[in-house]
């Protein structure tokens, strides 16, 4: 084991000690809980309640249960683990659906017993493992953050349940250092900035998770669109374009409906036949394949999309751009030869390199997802397949030189997978491009191509997305950038000021000349004082503002306002022209 993965699992196992703790506090005021799910997670832990009749736990609650668990961490409590029999356990918790329902699990998996810690007078049905003592924890690295309501299970038509937040670190230090990384956050939130910057809303009468695209970010999304798909389709990379739904019997080819039924939609039936909002665009790109008959000289092929595509989540998952219903793919299948694979993924790899520095991610994370060997049954293909596709990945990421971590059991059903993880300004890794090997399509679509030969063969397929979801990768990039985009992806690049209405003509006329030379211009023409429109420019955070009075109009000189910074600055308007341009044409990716 790594020294990070015992590091994270003593974190995992000294937060979930916490979250044990702060049931003990909320059973001190409320014995008659029902104890639902309660994991460690990602920074901290979570537990759910199901509350008698007429209490609830509010937020002015928490600060009383943070005293109460710091008092309990010094007392030394200890953590033992013991084995409680069904009879026993049932009794225990007779009063208890929540936990009733975990033992009617356990015992439906065939276990003999039930585990059980004890820490102190508390006794709780719990798999561990926890700390030996409450002196292995921190009493001032933990913070009780938030409460919100989640369905038991997950499942609407189940109770609502009351679900405490925390998060725990191993000290002091760690905690504040995380509380001012979340506060920057927090002034970063994608959802918000989408609002004040007019990129995109999210409506009701339209749906849940369905994003609307505001003239602001239409811009954004087309500046992405079209760098992305010029940079593919200059290497060698065939565009293609498939609808947004699909005949039941292609999604039954595919397996879609044996395996992935549940993230799709409810089908449409026209003339007696069903069709769905395709969840993947990969079958229809197989289609397309299949549609004449390949020679080894044609491979490989490199189809890509932006494809829109819908997955059914449910509406407590949502989450802005980060987590919606519909989205678009930056979308791309590569099918080729065995002897090909290792070139094609050396490919993949150094243009996800290259697209994610151009959008400012310098910092990425690359992880090796491989099957678990003791359960090799859980995946398609054989031995043989899976050593070739491992090994190739392994070879393709020693070529780039980028080291990897690998974890096993973590590879999709249908082969192994590299995903590359980026790190933004404040320090949050996002999963961005994923790089998948696909040994179950080829076979369902029956794809081949003849060989050398003159032998029919079947090619191997590799799925890949650089920019993931185009709508996940917007809010990340808005946080990223805290919206101050850099110019060429900013909506809009100039605005233009003018002091009074005698220079609104003029502010028209350059705003028109910018546009020829393709620099996306506005001009504010409002009846407001200076003061209050350079206050807006500022707050659409846009690149260069140019305030026009008759100084300006009787001269080529122009006096800019660069965001971010306080000094006004003299330039030619030529020089300002191709200024402005120079970053335009060459991506400039500082942060602001």
């Amino acid at each position: 084991m790594s020294k990070q993965k015992k590091h994270d699992d003593q974190l995992s196992i000294m937060r979930h000690s916490v979250c044990h703790l702060m049931s003990m506090a909320v059973q001190e005021i409320y014995p008659q809980v029902g104890l639902g799910v309660g994991p460690s997670i990602e920074d901290g832990f979570y537990q759910d309640y199901g509350l008698p009749r007429g209490v609830a736990i509010t937020p002015e609650m928490l600060p009383k249960l943070e005293k109460r668990i710091k008092e309990m961490i010094k007392e030394g409590i200890e953590f033992k683990q013991h084995d409680v029999d069904f009879i026993d356990a049932y009794k225990f918790y007779k009063h208890d659906p929540y936990k009733t329902g975990f033992i009617d699990d356990l015992k439906a998996a065939g276990e003999k017993k039930v585990s059980f810690y004890k820490s102190g007078w508390f006794d709780n049905l719990c798999a561990g493992p926890h700390v030996k003592s409450t002196e292995e924890i921190d009493p001032e690295g933990f913070k009780l953050t938030k409460i919100a309501g989640a369905y038991w299970r997950g499942d609407e038509k189940n109770d609502m349940l009351t679900r405490v937040y925390g998060v725990a670190f191993n000290s002091k230090k760690e905690l504040e250092e995380y509380l001012k990384m979340q506060e920057e956050a927090e002034k970063r939130d994608h959802r918000k900035l989408g609002q004040e910057l007019g990129l995109f809303i999210l409506d009701e009468q339209v749906g849940q998770g369905l994003p609307l695209w505001l003239p602001n970010g239409a811009i954004l999304c087309r500046e992405i669109e079209q760098f992305a798909l010029n940079e593919y389709l200059r290497r060698d990379y065939q565009l293609v374009k498939t609808p947004h739904i699909g005949s039941e019997k292609l999604f039954n080819i595919s397996g879609h409906l044996d395996f992935y039924k549940d993230g799709m939609y409810s089908p449409i039936k026209i003339e007696d036949e069903l069709y769905y909002l395709k969840p993947m665009n990969c079958p229809m790109h197989l289609r397309i394949y299949q549609h004449e008959m390949r020679s080894y000289r044609d491979l490989p092929i490199r189809y890509t999309e932006m494809g829109t595509v819908y997955r059914y989540e449910r509406s407590g998952t949502l989450h802005g751009l980060t987590r919606v219903r519909g989205f678009t793919q930056d979308d791309a299948h590569i099918i080729c030869t065995p002897e090909q694979l290792e070139d094609e993924v050396v490919k993949v790899l150094k243009l996800s390199d290259f697209i994610l520095k151009t959008f400012g991610f310098d910092n990425l994370k690359v992880v090796l997802s491989v099957r678990d060997p003791e359960n090799k049954e859980k995946y398609l293909g054989s031995d043989q397949d899976w050593q070739m596709a491992e090994k190739s990945l392994v070879k393709a990421l020693k070529v780039v030189g980028w080291p990897h971590v690998v974890e096993e059991g973590e590879a999709v059903f249908y082969g192994p997978k590299i995903d590359i993880k980026a790190s933004d300004a404040i320090g949050r890794e996002w999963q961005l491009s994923t790089i998948q090997f696909d040994f179950n399509l080829p076979g369902k679509f029956d794809i081949n191509y003849i060989d050398e030969q003159g032998k029919k063969k079947r090619p191997l397929m590799i799925h890949r997305a650089l920019l993931g979801s185009l709508e996940r990768f917007i809010g990340v990039l808005i946080e990223h950038y805290a919206g101050a985009f850099p110019v060429w992806l900013s909506p809009a690049q100039v605005k233009i000021i003018s002091v009074g209405s005698a220079h609104i003509e003029y502010c028209q006329r350059l705003v028109a000349e910018l546009r020829l030379l393709n620099i996306r211009a506005a001009a504010d023409d409002a009846n407001e004082t200076v003061g209050k429109k350079i206050r807006q420019a500022e707050k659409e955070r846009v690149p260069y503002m140019l305030v026009i009075g008759d100084k300006e109009m009787g001269s080529d000189k122009l006096n800019v306002r660069i965001r971010g910074q306080k000094e006004v600055q003299q330039f030619e308007k030529s020089e300002f022209i191709k200024r402005v341009l120079k970053e335009i044409n060459e991506r400039t990716k500082e942060l602001k």
